[in-house]
């Protein structure tokens, strides 16, 4: 991979390219838990002061009532992102009275899975198609594996690299189509060094005991309140969290050859029934259960480390989005929550995704082959569990190599790309935040997973009571810090338009659920009013 980002650097250089080595745009999308005072999941309505969860840009809910998101707009630097990040959560603390948002992936401390409301977003057939979606979730994988949280880091190359870096490469194929061809090579090299990830950024090594699901197994005991395994990085990614390991048992596997075969793969599987799918039942005594019976109900079910993504139009299905206009950008779906950070991340983890995004990109590339495929999910696997296990051994190309010596190789690469990326820039932004995190490659206690048991057995602490003390820090501090009035302005316009949204929606319905479920599903919606 080195001599290719060597080669592709020594090209932009001898042709002068002057767009300079940059992302484009940046979008951060950051899931919180809203707890209570005792530190036990929040029981109440997404609150009204925060706007309609179904319609606000920027404030909505995931799996649960009490699972917020936080959405920022595309923007034109890590900064600008953080700092919008920064202002949601500003104007989020002061109206959850009483409550706080959860700093770490793993949840709070759980009730069972009556403890766990599905979120809720009102009677327009829109609403009721993410309720009954999340339904679905429930019934095939339980509520409690959904109320881990994560964030999800969205990037692009800039519109203006494209051409020219098209040419440099002599190719005269349709722009859209090498466009589309340049992301899924990205994607298939961070899927190939994904692991890079959850090793350095992963921060879930321990969950408290009342996280109980059918494959929580072989986790040891901290203490009377926690369960941990010693040398994992990120339990969210492993086998009692978000995972891929269901995909060989249930026939289900995208293909990242091409945006084509994507698409099929999901296609597919969206159409597909899965016979313990069909035994739970659809529309039972008049309620559904779930949208279909199918292997998946919509392609948002399939859970991936890294996404091909294009912008959807009123309702329109994300594959035919992607296959109408193409690969818009790639979200990086694989970072736990940082619990040391007051946004659940930090500005140079941000910079370093960018270095990261940039190498996939100008790494030498090749299709995934079955082999290689097992070996990307052999390795996220035993990253996720074992990452700081002395010695570590991974697989690539038929060979085993250790972690570190794979990761002086690829810091390698990052440091060239970074200090291009520098010099277009001015500063040492990006150079700064690689060092900061190839400290990590042999001193493994300077990862999030190892500095947060760390913390924990110096506090002696159990995991939630630890991560409740982080939590009343944040609260106070983003609870006191004032919002700029503009801001405050801005957002307070956003949930009364999102009210109104969600309203209009409601009373312009002009068919029933099932045949909008119907028309949804053979693409047919543009004869209702709708909203994004």
């Amino acid at each position: 991979m080195l001599r290719a980002i060597e080669e592709k650097l020594n090209i932009l250089a001898k042709n002068h390219y002057e767009t300079g080595l940059k992302t484009g745009l940046i979008g951060i999308e950051k899931e919180s838990l809203r707890v209570n005072r005792h530190g036990l999941i929040a029981q109440t309505d997404h609150p009204l002061s925060l706007g309609s969860a179904l319609t606000h840009s920027f404030i909505t809910t995931d799996y649960s009532e009490a699972l917020l998101e936080f959405v920022t707009p595309p923007l034109a630097s890590a900064e600008q992102a953080m700092e919008f990040l920064t202002d949601i959560h500003k104007f989020v603390y002061p109206k959850i009275t009483n409550e706080c948002l959860w700093p770490a992936s793993m949840p709070c401390r759980l009730d069972g899975e009556q403890s766990i409301r599905i979120a809720e977003y009102g009677t327009s057939n829109l609403g009721i198609m993410k309720n009954v979606y999340r339904r679905g979730l429930g019934y095939r994988y339980g509520k409690i594996m959904q109320v881990i949280a994560g964030i999800h880091v969205n990037l692009s190359m800039p519109e203006t690299f494209w051409q020219p870096w098209q040419e440099l490469l002599g190719d005269s194929s349709d722009p859209q189509n090498f466009i589309n061809q340049q992301y899924f090579s990205l994607i298939r090299n961070l899927q190939r060094i994904g692991w890079l990830v959850p090793y350095l950024f992963g921060a879930s090594p321990a969950v408290d005991r009342s996280f109980s699901h059918k494959d929580v197994v072989e986790l040891k005991r901290w203490d009377e309140h926690t369960r941990y395994t010693p040398e994992a990085t990120s339990l969210r990614l492993g086998d009692i969290g978000y995972t891929n390991h269901r995909e060989n048992e249930i026939g289900v596997k995208a293909c990242y050859d091409n945006l084509d075969e994507y698409v099929k793969c999901l296609t597919r599987a969206i159409e597909t029934p899965y016979a313990p799918y069909e035994e739970i039942g659809v529309k039972v005594d008049g309620e559904y259960r779930q949208l279909n019976a199918n292997i998946l109900q919509i392609e948002n079910e399939y859970y991936s480390t890294v996404r091909p993504k294009q912008v959807a139009r009123r309702r329109e299905k994300p594959t035919h989005a992607l296959l109408k206009r193409g690969v818009q950008y790639v979200e990086i779906r694989s970072l736990d929550l940082n619990p040391f950070a007051a946004n659940g991340l930090s500005i140079e983890q941000l910079r370093f995704l960018e270095v990261l995004f940039i190498y996939c990109l100008l790494s030498e590339d090749r299709l995934i082959d079955r082999t290689e495929r097992e070996e990307i999910d052999i390795n996220e696997h035993e990253v996720a569990h074992y990452g700081r296990r002395p010695g570590l051994q991974l697989r690539r190309c038929g060979s085993t190599i250790s972690l570190q010596q794979w990761c002086r190789e690829i810091f390698t690469g990052l440091e060239l790309i970074a200090e291009q990326m520098d010099k277009d820039i001015g500063e040492a932004h990006y150079s700064l935040a690689v060092q900061q995190f190839s400290n990590s490659i042999d001193a493994v206690d300077s990862t999030l997973s190892a500095q947060l048991l760390a913390a924990m057995q110096k506090e002696g602490l159990s995991y939630c009571d630890f991560v409740t003390s982080l939590e009343q820090k944040y609260c106070q501090c983003c609870s006191n810090n004032g919002l700029d009035s503009q801001v405050k302005a801005r957002f307070d316009r956003e949930v009364e338009r999102s009210i109104q949204a969600q309203q209009q929606l409601e009373q312009n319905m002009k068919s029933d659920f099932d045949t909008f479920l119907q028309k949804y599903f053979a693409q047919q919606v543009n004869d209702e009013p709708g909203y994004v």
